[in-house]
């Protein structure tokens, strides 16, 4: 590994020393690659994902716009499946990433369909 990715993997585990999510309040799980984005929600207690969404979705897909656009859609299409599960509050987890670009247009898309962290 290399000194970013190793940086980062010790962000993420300071992270998950902290953040936990049950099924009433599941963890928001953010994995960001070069082309997509990708959430979850997570039941650490059981260990079952709920819900997911992507960027690789074809109602996302098919839209036209910047990665950060998209990764506001696919928060607000997390947040839409969270609410048909009668979730309305998530622990909001970046993975390591800087909340900043779109990881943030993720959570401002989630709070927008609804979601409180």
């Amino acid at each position: 590994m290399n000194n970013k990715s190793l940086r980062r993997q010790k962000i993420r585990y300071n992270i998950r020393k902290k953040v936990a999510g049950v099924a009433q309040k599941p963890r928001l799980a953010v994995f960001r690659s070069n082309t997509d984005i990708y959430v979850q929600l997570i039941d650490d207690v059981n260990g079952a994902t709920l819900a997911s969404a992507s960027s690789k979705a074809k109602d996302i897909t098919a839209q036209k716009g910047t990665k950060v656009e998209k990764s506001k859609l696919v928060g607000l299409a997390i947040a839409q499946k969270a609410t048909e599960l009668g979730i309305t509050t998530v622990v909001f987890d970046r993975g390591g990433n800087l909340y900043h670009g779109r990881v943030k247009a993720i959570a401002d898309g989630a709070r927008e369909g609804g979601l409180q962290f």
